[in-house]
């Protein structure tokens, strides 16, 4: 497992959304909790094992260095769209 922290973005690998770009809302052992601020809110997150999905390596400006009991769906959702990547790497 790579060592990941809350507010990285992670792709996911595995399952019926494979290709979607996610934020570490939750790390623990074995799972991430993974969410989009839509299909996912921060209020109901996914649940999903280290080894289906991959970890990028930079969190971005908006979530470092800050509260996570007050971030928002929409700061999510903003965060990755502003990444500029496509949303599917099918």
């Amino acid at each position: 497992m790579e060592r990941a922290e809350r507010g990285m973005m992670a792709w996911s690998l595995a399952g019926h959304d494979r290709g979607k770009l996610y934020v570490i809302a939750g790390v623990e052992e074995k799972y991430a909790w993974l969410c989009d601020g839509d299909i996912r809110p921060l209020e109901k997150p996914k649940k999903k094992k280290w080894k289906h999905i991959q970890i990028m390596k930079r969190i971005p400006v908006e979530f470092r260095d800050i509260q996570w009991e007050h971030v928002k769906n929409e700061e999510i959702r903003h965060s990755i769209k502003a990444i500029g990547l496509q949303n599917d790497r099918r």
